[in-house]
């Protein structure tokens, strides 16, 4: 009796450890990470996209415009007040264009596909025809161009801002460091 029950305790651990021991799935260890991966960074767009800031009043068709900000990823323009119109770049390194493509269509501007000196990118119009918004992706990387014509600015007499954003965007692919 002795020797049967032996084996049968021998064969339950033989199988508890067998179902114990199996290939473990390295998706089921929670500190098992996947390597991340490593953006290419793109061409250097330079300070404020290699615009000058009175190439920005220029196409941009602002002529009060003044600097609010410069810094490595952007810049900021405004013609004199929080609601007043406004022009902005931002370079983003190493983050996906696709993201700001839907926080764009998340507050009401339909991104469309578009084409800027053999890159692509979208531009994006709000209904009112007063908000641009133009990226332009640079492999891992890509930039982009904003103009508002303020709240109070229907923006009647200077055209679609994004026509503007689109002469801005040209120049700094044109001159990619």
């Amino acid at each position: 009796m002795r020797m049967a029950s032996a084996i049968v305790t021998g064969l339950s651990l033989v199988l508890l450890l067998s179902a114990c021991g199996g290939k473990k799935d390295s998706n089921d260890d929670p500190s098992f990470r996947p390597p991340q991966k490593v953006a290419t960074l793109g061409p250097f767009v330079g300070e404020c996209g290699h615009l000058t800031d009175d190439e920005v009043r220029d196409l941009g068709g602002l002529s009060s415009l003044t600097t609010v900000f410069k810094n490595s990823v952007g810049c900021n323009w405004q013609a004199g007040g929080i609601s007043s119109s406004s022009v902005t770049f931002a370079s983003y390194r190493g983050s996906p264009i696709d993201r700001e493509k839907a926080w764009v269509a998340s507050v009401g501007r339909t991104p469309d596909t578009i084409d800027v000196g053999g890159r692509k990118g979208f531009q994006a119009l709000d209904p009112s025809n007063a908000v641009c918004d133009l990226a332009v992706q640079l492999d891992d990387d890509f930039f982009e161009w904003s103009i508002s014509y303020g709240v109070f600015n229907s923006g009647g007499n200077l055209g679609n801002p994004c026509d503007r954003t689109r002469k801005m965007a040209e120049l700094t692919v044109q001159r990619l460091g």
